[in-house]
């Protein structure tokens, strides 16, 4: 037997709002980009989402006080022209593959009355290499998007992603599409070995151009500076260690 409940911790009414997924994945870029928005727009939280498909496990926090894992949704409302915000993040996604659907069917309902109208999923497209400098890949649920994407330097590139999107940045655009509401993904890209300040970068870069809006990246691009420091130190001892190796050396 399954149970998600949902904890409103402010009632709140969005106008035609964007949705912004950044839960764990790949390089943790998706995860990176959303809370850093986050705390930039000092967004508010709004609703709190437990569920049994998440791992059995509570967090302890500094004082030693247990938390059940979920997910949150955070707010921010939009000046102007700017379009109001809701983000999805938290420290888990779904175990498995009905649990993911149970999730995002729920989370998309749950948004809708919310007064969501498009969704944008953040994340990392893992290449299993080192990455001096990152791009963003896109899919989108619409050619419309696709071009909105294009306009704000999101590359498209024929059969990339190969393996498709997996996981709730790919669910919730897949189902988001049957209820008529339209998105896409924007992938920084990643050697998916590490977490990823560097990719979550480039992510904001671009989604700065789509949503109008400034975004101090100072904090993240220093966190790339000391990840870059540690990998450079890392390829130096590797080279170290190949020299010192007896290439005349058999068995």
């Amino acid at each position: 037997m399954s149970f998600t409940e949902i904890v409103k911790i402010e009632d709140i009414k969005l106008k035609d709002a964007i949705l912004l997924e950044g839960l764990p994945g790949v390089g943790n870029v998706g995860k990176l980009a959303a809370m850093h928005l986050i705390e930039e727009l000092k967004a508010k939280k709004c609703t709190e989402i437990y569920s049994s498909h998440f791992p059995p496990q509570v967090l302890i926090d500094d004082d030693g006080v247990v938390k059940l894992v979920n997910n949150e949704l955070y707010y921010h409302k939009g000046k102007g022209k700017n379009k109001d915000l809701l983000f999805l993040v938290g420290e888990y996604q779904g175990m498995d593959s009905s649990g993911q659907y149970e999730l995002c069917n729920q989370l998309i309902s749950l948004v809708k009355e919310m007064g969501v109208s498009s969704i944008f999923t953040l994340g990392g497209y893992g290449l299993g290499k080192l990455v001096p400098e990152p791009r963003v890949l896109g899919a989108a649920t619409s050619q419309d998007v696709v071009e909105l994407f294009k306009s704000a330097d999101v590359e498209f590139i024929d059969g990339e992603p190969g393996a498709g999107i997996v996981g709730a940045s790919g669910l919730l655009l897949g189902l988001g599409k049957l209820q008529g509401i339209e998105g896409g993904c924007l992938m920084g890209e990643t050697s998916g070995y590490m977490v990823d300040p560097k990719s979550a970068s480039v992510v904001l870069k671009s989604l700065q151009k789509l949503l109008g809006i400034e975004i101090d990246l100072e904090e993240l691009e220093k966190r790339a500076k000391q990840v870059d420091s540690i990998t450079n130190q890392l390829k130096e001892s590797e080279s170290e260690v190949e020299e010192k190796v007896d290439v005349n050396y058999i068995g």
